[in-house]
């Protein structure tokens, strides 16, 4: 997909309404089922929080890392195809792990729903990207962010309720999700071509030229290590500090409330005020301090609090993320851009799972409650401080950069 294919402003509506549809069905599938593996798995079925962590790592790993050729074949094929073919392996994917009763069959559930994933990612911000300008990109991620926020605070309270029938009926209720985009982006999404597809190599090189993209992609792999532990290490103390899998579905109802209340006019407000890099700054900054406090915690409500300052921290850096990096994204390119941004997930996010899940089980085994929440903290405030200096003195001299 690229931004200079002609379209009219009826067919981008009807685009960008399409998403926020698809948007919606994508999150709550996820959402109601991607932390509910942890907890069915190991508290469930007695597998050791690494081994889990690993299966986790395995997906996000084969999930992000891939995504830049599926960025690649978007540039190429078309955004749409990608798309329908990724959520039709997602939702078989999800529909396997229903089945999954030992660690191969998980890694495998885990494997295919991935490489759907990898599939739809990068066309996904691609057709956001193309179908956006420069001034309505920031708000349409505000709403598209908002959407996820109700898709989330749904998702979760979904999958604890079917969790009460079994792991099963959540499972395929969220291949279902899957399956009805495929539907959504044959019906809604606009088929737009790149005008002279350009090889691989060119898009990749081009990439690789932008040092700054690169630094940032880089950066975001200490921010993505934290930011997976909603769905590891989150979820496993909101059940043993509640007593229950309910525990985990207020979790995420406390963090998605105050993402659809907040999300919209929190960011235009703060836009107002700061750049969007130092939104984005600031938000890491509170992800890693809120993390870090739960090392002192000892009851659910004080669990709570934390969780609501890392959501609110959250709030901050998702749409800004976004659009920093869509704003960076070469027009000629954006299906390679935007996939080479997911390696920033693949490696961040497998290394969060896989020492996720370690540090949990070590913790465990040497009374070291702390451990796990003060790494996670250092390394966001690392994260942080690295965008600070990418970011600091160029963002005001480079609005295009900061949009």
């Amino acid at each position: 997909m690229s931004a200079s294919a002609p379209l009219d402003q009826a067919a981008r509506r009807r685009g960008l309404n399409g998403l926020l549809v698809y948007t919606f069905l994508m999150v709550t599938g996820y959402a109601m089922l991607m932390p509910l593996v942890a907890v069915h798995y190991v508290d469930r079925l007695g597998f050791a929080a690494a081994a889990v962590g690993v299966a986790l790592a395995v997906r996000q790993l084969t999930q992000q890392g891939l995504a830049l050729l599926g960025g690649l074949l978007s540039d190429r094929y078309g955004a749409r195809r990608m798309i329908c073919l990724g959520v039709l392996l997602r939702a078989l994917g999800f529909a396997s792990l229903a089945y999954a009763q030992d660690l191969p069959a998980l890694l495998w559930a885990m494997v295919l729903s991935a490489l759907g994933g990898a599939l739809f990612e990068a066309p996904y911000q691609a057709s956001i990207a193309a179908l956006t300008t420069a001034e309505t990109r920031p708000r349409y991620y505000a709403a598209s962010n908002w959407v996820g926020g109700v898709a989330t605070t749904l998702g979760p309270l979904l999958g604890v309720a079917l969790l009460r029938y079994d792991f099963r009926v959540v499972c395929l209720v969220a291949a279902a999700c899957f399956a009805a985009n495929f539907v959504v982006a044959l019906v809604w999404l606009p088929k737009v071509e790149m005008p002279e597809p350009a090889p691989p190599s060119r898009g990749l090189g081009l990439v690789w030229r932008d040092r700054r993209f690169v630094a940032l992609i880089a950066l975001m792999g200490l921010y993505w290590f934290l930011a997976v532990q909603i769905n590891l290490s989150f979820p496993l103390l909101a059940q043993k500090l509640y007593g229950g899998s309910d525990g985990v579905g207020l979790m995420f109802a406390v963090s998605a409330v105050l993402t659809v209340s907040l999300q919209y006019v929190l960011v235009r407000w703060l836009e107002r005020r700061w750049s969007t890099a130092q939104v984005l700054v600031a938000g890491v900054a509170l992800m890693s301090l809120a993390t870090g406090a739960i090392g002192w915690v000892s009851d659910f409500a004080g669990f709570l609090a934390c969780v609501a300052a890392f959501a609110l921290g959250a709030v901050m850096t998702r749409p800004t993320q976004q659009t920093l990096i869509a704003g960076m994204a070469d027009p000629r390119a954006l299906g390679a851009f935007l996939g080479a941004s997911s390696l920033s997930l693949a490696v961040g996010g497998a290394l969060g799972s896989v020492a996720g899940g370690w540090l949990v089980d070590l913790a465990g085994a040497r009374q070291w409650p702390c451990l796990p929440w003060l790494v996670y903290c250092a390394v966001g405030l690392g994260c942080a401080l690295g965008l600070a200096r990418l970011f600091g003195a160029r963002a005001q001299q480079a609005p295009s950069a900061a949009v």
